[in-house]
This record gives C-alpha cells, structure tokens and sequence, in this order.
C-alpha cells in the first residue's frame, strides 16, 4: 500500500510541472504584450542609458513622453536626468506638471513635491524649497523632508535652525556635526567682537565633542582678542592632546603671539619640537622663517635641507631652494632660479588639501568639504604629504 501511495505522487509530479510551465507562458504572454505596447523611443532611452549616452537618453524619453503622457515614472526619470545635466528649469517644468494632474495619487504627489523641492534647492531658491520640505515633514517622507532642510539651514548659514533641528532630531546629525554648527556660531560672534557670546558657543562644542580641534583654535583666537596671549598660547597647545597633526593650522598664530611677547626664540624651539614629533609641510614653512628672522637665510638653508633629508619631498626642496636663494651669489641666481621655478610649478599642484571623502583639492583648508558638504574632511596635510618617501 505504501509502494502504491508513493508511485501516485510520483505520478504529480509531471502534472505540476506542466501547470507551472503553463502559466509562465501566461505571464510571458503578459510581459509581451505590455512591452509591445510601449514605444520604441522607450528602449532606445533605455539602450542611451546603459551606455551612458545621458543626451540621447533624454531625447527618446521625450519622445515617449510626447507620445504617452500617462507614463509618470518615466516623467520623474527624465527630471531626474535634467536635473544631473543641469538643466533645472526644465526638471522644474516637468515636476510642476506632475503637481497639477488631479489624477494623481496622493504618494506620487508627494513624490513630486519632494523633487520639486530637490530642484529648487539645487537651483539656489532656498526660501521656497525649505518651505516644501516644512510641508512635507508633517507627512510621510518626515525624515527626508528633515535632511534636506537640515542641508538648507547650513546653506543658508542659519546655525541657530540647524542646532535646534538637530537637537529635536538626534539622527540627522552626529555629535562632531553639531559641534561643528556650534563652532560656526562661535565664529560669528568673534567677528562681531562679542567674546562672551563666542566662549559659550565654544564650550557648548566641547561639550559634544571634547576632541575638537576646531572648538580650540577658536577658543585660543578668544583669548588673544581679549589681550590674553599666555591663554591664548594654552587654548592651541590643547590641540596637541586632541589631534596633534593639526597643529600646523595655528603654527603661524602661536609665532605671532610669541614675537608680540618678544619671546621668538622660545617660540621657534616649541614649534621646531612639533615640527620633529609631527612632520608637516605647513610648521615647516613657518618654522623657516622663524630661522631666516632669528638666525639668518644660510642657518634657513642648513635647517630646510636637514628637514628635506629626514621627510624627502618637491615642498621641503621648495622651501630649501627659498632659503639657498637668499646666500647665493648674484651669477648664480639665473640657474638656481629655473631650478625654484620648475620646482615651484609642480608643488602648485601638489601644495593642496584633499577631501578623503570624495577627493576634492582646494589650496585652503576646510571644516567642511565644499564639494561633498561632509564635516571634517580635510586632513591637514598636503596631497603630497600622503606619499613621502619614508
């Protein structure tokens, strides 16, 4: 009886088999007959697509679009395109239409509004696009909605909204961000010589993050506004406690404040000391010419080319070829010239700091990227300072 039970469904098998090969071909019949009824300009687009032809891409998608204008996806692809080719007015055109069909359902809706609200972001229209995303964040793109306006309060520099945004909202930004938003506000106030106002931004960012480095050299650049050099000194030696490679970004501040003191000497020795514990392009360049005003252009010289031997690079021979040209003689200088300027023509390029977020060079240093918007992106080297001849 249990040989005969097993033989039956033995004899399944085939049958199930067949019932599923019968409706895949009801299902390929489907897929058939809607790819036959959409255009041909609809796989042409999508042919340009796939092999990153974004132009001839946009042409046939218009194509279908003229042809079916029911086809909604489609009509958020294409302002997508034109918003990535920089054609704003036109993914503006086209998101407007999609907010003026009555027929559209609440989600798609909302869908439009929210890359209407990407457009005029992009478009620098930050008035109108922060007042979509306060609409949208009553509903259900809230967290979304939240990020962009969060992005909105930064461009616009609106510290305030953005600290109490993210006060509200935990997840829209880490610790270090915020700290960063505090240390703009710090910023602020100095400039408008309101110290009080700037140490309490200050502390506020040390709160949040105890290693900002950011948050000390404001708090040194207080200290030194107010008359008080010797703080001012200690606020930036904190950096060495926090991140000692960042030193080389008050190098220039801590030489000033000791010539102001008339204790150049002191200072050159605290920053020769940093120069040796953390090698750096940059204390290199200031402690050179602390060197040529305190000991002279060939002491310069000894000293860049000794560092050019402990840390090889076309910046260290720069600065070196700066000091040589100070103590070489005036038959020489033709030669010793062309050297500096093919020297000089390469560490141009080289002499840059680069976002290890997306890679962005830019001459200055940055808090925040200005290609990516990342925070604290910037190391505080040189591009070639990541490839030094060990």
């Amino acid at each position: 009886m249990n040989e005969l039970f097993e033989y039956w469904q033995l004899l399944l098998i085939p049958l199930f088999f067949g019932l599923g090969w019968a409706a895949a071909r009801v299902d390929m019949r489907q897929v058939v007959h809607e790819s036959r009824a959409l255009p041909r300009s609809y796989f042409q687009g999508l042919n340009f697509l796939l092999n990153e032809q974004p132009d001839r891409a946009i042409e046939a998608f218009n194509e279908v679009v003229r042809v079916d204008p029911e086809t909604v996806e489609l009509h958020f692809a294409l302002g997508s395109l034109f918003r990535r080719r920089g054609e704003l007015e036109r993914a503006l055109r086209i998101h407007q239409n999609l907010m003026n069909r009555e027929d559209l359902p609440e989600p798609l809706k909302e869908q439009a509004l929210f890359e209407l609200g990407i457009d005029y972001l992009k478009s620098g229209l930050l008035d109108r696009s922060e007042e979509i995303f306060k609409r949208l964040a009553e509903g259900a793109r809230r967290e979304e909605a939240l990020k962009q306006l969060l992005e909105i309060y930064q461009l616009e520099k609106s510290w305030d909204k953005a600290i109490e945004l993210a006060e509200k909202v935990p997840e829209l930004a880490s610790q270090h961000e915020v700290a960063e938003f505090w240390c703009e506000m710090a910023e602020n106030a100095l400039i408008r010589s309101k110290t009080d106002e700037a140490r309490r931004h200050v502390q506020q960012a040390l709160s949040l993050h105890r290693q900002c480095v950011r948050a000390s050299i404001i708090a040194g650049d207080i200290e030194r506004k107010e008359g008080h050099p010797e703080r001012a000194i200690d606020a930036w030696l904190r950096i060495e406690q926090q991140q000692p490679e960042f030193l080389s970004l008050v190098a220039s501040r801590i030489a000033d404040v000791y010539k102001g003191l008339a204790r150049q000497a002191e200072g050159m020795q605290l920053l020769k000391g940093f120069l040796t514990r953390y090698p750096s392009v940059d204390m290199l360049d200031v402690v050179c010419q602390q060197v040529v005003e305190e000991e002279g252009a060939q002491a310069a010289y000894d000293f860049a080319l000794a560092q050019l031997h402990r840390t090889p690079s076309l910046i260290a021979l720069d600065k070196a070829l700066e000091a040589r040209s100070a103590v070489t003689p005036a038959e020489q200088m033709a030669d010793l010239d062309l050297v500096k300027k093919l020297i000089k023509n390469q560490t141009q390029r080289l002499s840059r700091y680069t976002c290890k977020c997306c890679g962005f060079k830019a001459r200055q240093f940055y808090w925040r990227c200005p290609a990516c918007s990342e925070w604290e992106s910037y190391p505080p080297k040189r591009s070639e300072e990541f490839s030094l001849v060990q």
